[in-house]
C-alpha cells in the first residue's frame, strides 16, 4: 500500500475562502458550470442545529437515480462528515437539480471500489485527491493499492429521498 506521509489540514483563513467560493456559484443559479462532477451539500449543524453548506467533489454520478458517491478528503475531521453522520436528512443539488436526500456511508469494501473505479475514469485527479490526502504515489500503484486507499476514505452515498 503507498505511504501515508502527512495527515490532510483542514483549510483556515484564505484557502477556506477558495474552498467555499463555489457555494457563491450555485447562490448565484450558476451550479450548472460545475457539471457532473460536483454537489452542492445542504446539512444540518449537529451543535446548531443550523443548515450548512459545501461543495464536493463527485466519486460518482448515477444518472438513472439522480444520487451521487462523495469522499470526504479530510477524513472524519471534517464538519460536514461529522453533521451527516449525526444527521443523515440531507438536501443535494447537482447542476440544477436540487433534492431531499439521505447520505449513507459506504462500507469501506465498497469505499475502496468506488475509489479504483474513480482512479480508472479519472487518473490524474487521483493522484491528486492522494497527494491532497497525505499519500505518497510513485506511479507503480497495483488496483489492491487503489482499493486499499479507499477503504481508509470514508464515502457517502448521497440517495434522493422518495417522492410522496
Amino acid at each position: 500500500m503507498p505511504e501515508k506521509v502527512s495527515e490532510p489540514k483542514l483549510p483556515r483563513g484564505l484557502s477556506r475562502l477558495a474552498f467555499r467560493f463555489p457555494i457563491s456559484l450555485y447562490h448565484a443559479h450558476l451550479g450548472g458550470l460545475m457539471g457532473y462532477r460536483f454537489v452542492l451539500l445542504t446539512h444540518t449543524g449537529r451543535k446548531s442545529g443550523q443548515l450548512r453548506q459545501n461543495v464536493l467533489e463527485v466519486v460518482r454520478y448515477d444518472k438513472a437515480t439522480g444520487g451521487c458517491i462523495v469522499a470526504s478528503g479530510w477524513g472524519a475531521k471534517s464538519d460536514w462528515f461529522r453533521n451527516v453522520t449525526a444527521n443523515p436528512h440531507i438536501f443535494f443539488q447537482i447542476r440544477g437539480k436540487r433534492s431531499a436526500g439521505i447520505a449513507e456511508r459506504l462500507s469501506p469494501d465498497d469505499a475502496g471500489r468506488e475509489l479504483l473505479d474513480y482512479a480508472r475514469r479519472h487518473p490524474f485527479a487521483l493522484r491528486e485527491l492522494a497527494d491532497f490526502m497525505g499519500y505518497k504515489l510513485t506511479g507503480n500503484e497495483t488496483e489492491d493499492d487503489v482499493v486499499a486507499i479507499g477503504r481508509t476514505l470514508p464515502m457517502f452515498a448521497f440517495k434522493p429521498a422518495p417522492e410522496s
